[in-house]
């Protein structure tokens, strides 16, 4: 069992910036891939975001705005987000692939392990 506990979510004006954390109870090691999905009002679930054994996962409308990292010594893995937009609002929400492996690093149906999230407000 993994838990996973984000943090760094808040109001931010238009082109700035937030760093979001995700703290992993397990050693990131043993996790296939750990991402991050984000969640705006009346849409749905998509993938910001995966890093896994070198490969990283970026989906094309925050490409060069967000970048994702992993510090393994803290288990914990990091979505940098510069340039925001309003466009960017909404429940942030780090994920993990245990026992698992992914193709795409974007796919909900390829995490099994989820955080309860962090809100992202841009005004």
């Amino acid at each position: 069992h993994v838990q996973l506990v984000e943090s760094g979510g808040g109001s931010v004006q238009a082109r700035g910036s937030l760093r979001l954390s995700c703290a992993a109870s397990a050693y990131t090691y043993s996790i296939n891939c750990m991402g991050w999905f984000r969640q705006a009002p009346g849409k749905q679930r998509e993938g910001v975001a995966g890093i896994s054994s070198g490969r990283e996962y970026i989906r094309d409308s925050v490409k060069g705005r967000f970048a994702i990292s992993l510090d393994s010594a803290k288990n914990t893995v990091y979505l940098q987000m510069d340039s925001l937009k309003p466009e960017d609002s909404g429940v942030y929400f780090c994920a993990a692939a245990y026992g698992r492996v992914v193709s795409s690093g974007l796919a909900n149906s390829e995490y099994n392990y989820w955080g309860q999230g962090t809100q992202v407000t841009v005004s």
